[in-house]
């Protein structure tokens, strides 16, 4: 029986450890202000590499981290050995940083089997588990079938459209620095403020340490910026940090959720999209 949240916690990952239909994804990559020292890998065994920065990216596109289109997110799913019965546990080595990407990802993708780790390899590592330095290659492809949920994606056309509709909210989940135009963009051509109509939940506030916060306490932090009856956007820098606010929306309940790809990005470096 599928899991009701797309969080778990090592516990319940542990529950699924010997599921003939688990596959581990370590979604891990740098992070814009420190990199990962790549010399001493820990890993969780029998983890599969889903590379966010590589593969998994749009290179013909100037931005960072563009969605792929639904063939080639099909073709490289399978060649992970992903099928359509595929239990997905996604985790990073920073806690949770990247890994609601890649939940994201494959939820727009249509595949509802997906969780993240809560804590990523810093849970497994303190419960004293057996980690490997390598990862694991696939040696048979999947039958995973893309079906998008275009609900889930929002670009600068369709949000443009929308920014002065009372049925949505965005909300951008960089600094405050950065969302009030008064700390630099980290990427260079980039106009400093915020999509109007937006508001500021840095992502941080929803973390403790590695791990994402309880229910109760991402209920409260949410007030303000989501609506369970409205259809919740979610932006950042470079849809990295937005998908961390998108999964702890849906942690909480807020089914109606997408991620502007693009984000700030796009949004802020073309000087024909309105800012405040």
């Amino acid at each position: 029986m599928p899991i009701s949240t797309p969080i778990i916690d090592i516990h319940d990952f542990l529950q699924l450890i010997n599921n003939p239909g688990l596959i581990i994804l370590d979604s891990t990559i740098d992070k814009v202000d420190q990199k990962l020292d790549k010399t001493n890998l820990q890993l969780i065994p029998n983890s599969v590499f889903f590379d966010i920065e590589g593969t998994f990216s749009e290179h013909n596109s100037p931005l960072p981290h563009t969605m792929l289109a639904r063939e080639d997110f099909e073709q490289e799913a399978r060649s992970l050995g992903i099928n359509n019965n595929s239990i997905l546990v996604i985790y990073d080595q920073w806690g949770v940083y990247s890994s609601p990407r890649a939940w994201w990802m494959f939820r727009y993708m249509g595949h509802e089997e997906v969780y993240v780790l809560n804590g990523g390899m810093e849970a497994w590592i303190n419960e004293g588990l057996p980690v490997k330095t390598d990862y694991i290659t696939p040696t048979e492809k999947g039958n995973f079938i893309a079906k998008p949920n275009n609900n889930w994606f929002e670009s600068k056309h369709t949000l443009l459209k929308k920014l002065t509709s009372p049925h949505i909210t965005v909300t951008d989940a960089r600094s405050a620095g950065r969302f009030n135009g008064i700390a630099p963009e980290p990427r260079e051509g980039l106009r400093s403020g915020h999509i109007p109509n937006s508001t500021n939940l840095p992502f941080n506030q929803l973390m403790d340490g590695t791990l994402i916060k309880p229910v109760q306490e991402l209920e409260k932090i949410y007030v303000g910026h989501t609506e369970q009856n409205k259809h919740n956007i979610f932006s950042c820098g470079s849809g990295i940090t937005a998908s961390i606010l998108a999964l702890g929306a849906y942690q909480i309940g807020h089914k109606d959720i997408a991620i502007y790809d693009g984000s700030w990005s796009e949004w802020g470096a073309d000087s024909n999209l309105p800012i405040e």
